[in-house]
């Protein structure tokens, strides 16, 4: 029979809703995890229940209470996220909270939300030229986003540029209805999206009109050099090999480029051109060239697109694995 215990944990200057959660949210999740009753009350904490179990359950709320204790509201990311890295043995969730990036127009603080996404964000402070290869929801060109408008208010660099494969890798825009903005403007839409979130409506319009934020295709980059720039490459596994080189030659002085996409979602005719797979080899042996690889548990959605993206993955293994008749 397991030993039982009881462990009490210090709630003092805790803002209890930032831990649990709205409606104790996060209490939930532990609840349905561990066998062990927790109890909420006043300024402390009781566990009770089997002694390993406890000590599991104590070790992650000390980590949680480490950033609550910041101020920083916990979400039920957090805590799956804290349990997952419990199970693995792997680092503190509260040492995600030392990258942080803040944009006080907005008032809005984006921290790095898994131990991938903090590597993801101190390779593009460090080097110049950044592939984030990832499934959807990792936060590749969120991430990417933020780096950009954090460098921009800190002048570090003049412009914004934000650049996708207009229509897959063919970018063959002709048959589409409309004027030229109406024929790209759903493929760049996400970039907007992130770039709102980030920025006030007013200040994105007046950048946009003076060039210092530019969205375009990458058809668009072609005979161009980009000096003093950020520029982000989404949906990069659409892109040709060819396609790739000319929109990494156009980097010029002082400038950083980021380059996202998800190798599993290929929409090119032939999956094994995409200028995303074959540059990993072509690039292996350059200095100053960073590749980050995140994975299923650095998705930040909802928790079933993990769960989603594991079920792909083992679909997608089997099928490999089956012998050809």
């Amino acid at each position: 029979m397991a030993h039982m215990v009881t462990r009490r944990l210090d709630l003092v200057g805790i803002d209890q809703v930032k831990l649990f959660g709205m409606n104790d949210a996060n209490l939930r999740i532990l609840r349905k995890e561990f066998n062990v009753k927790i109890i909420a009350r006043g300024e402390e904490m009781l566990l009770e229940g089997p002694e390993e179990e406890v000590e599991r359950l104590a070790t992650i709320l000390d980590d949680l209470l480490i950033s609550a204790k910041k101020g920083i509201a916990i979400g039920e990311a957090d805590v799956r996220y804290a349990l997952s890295m419990a199970t693995e043995n792997s680092q503190e969730l509260s040492s995600l909270h030392e990258n942080r990036l803040e944009y006080h127009d907005l008032k809005k603080v984006i921290r790095a939300k898994t131990h991938g996404q903090q590597e993801y964000v101190k390779a593009m402070r460090i080097y110049d030229i950044v592939f984030a290869i990832g499934p959807a929801g990792t936060g590749k060109t969120y991430l990417a986003m933020a780096q950009a408008v954090s460098s921009l208010q800190r002048r570090d660099v003049d412009r914004i540029l934000l650049v996708r494969p207009a229509v897959e890798a063919g970018e063959s825009l002709g048959f589409l209805p409309g004027d030229y903005t109406e024929k790209v403007g759903p493929y760049l839409r996400p970039l907007y999206d992130a770039l709102y979130e980030m920025m006030p409506a007013e200040k994105i319009r007046k950048r946009l009109e003076m060039g210092i934020i530019e969205v375009a295709p990458l058809a668009y980059m072609r005979g161009r050099t980009l000096n003093n720039s950020f520029v982000i490459l989404d949906e990069a596994q659409n892109t040709t090999l060819d396609q790739m080189k000319m929109f990494l030659t156009r980097l010029g002085f002082n400038s950083k480029a980021v380059i996202t996409g998800d190798i599993t979602q290929i929409d090119l005719a032939r999956k094994e051109e995409s200028g995303l797979v074959l540059i990993q080899s072509v690039l292996k042996s350059v200095q100053g060239i960073k590749f980050i690889y995140l994975t299923g548990k650095d998705v930040v959605r909802h928790r079933l697109v993990q769960e989603i993206i594991k079920a792909f993955d083992k679909y997608e293994n089997k099928k490999r694995a089956k012998p050809k008749s």
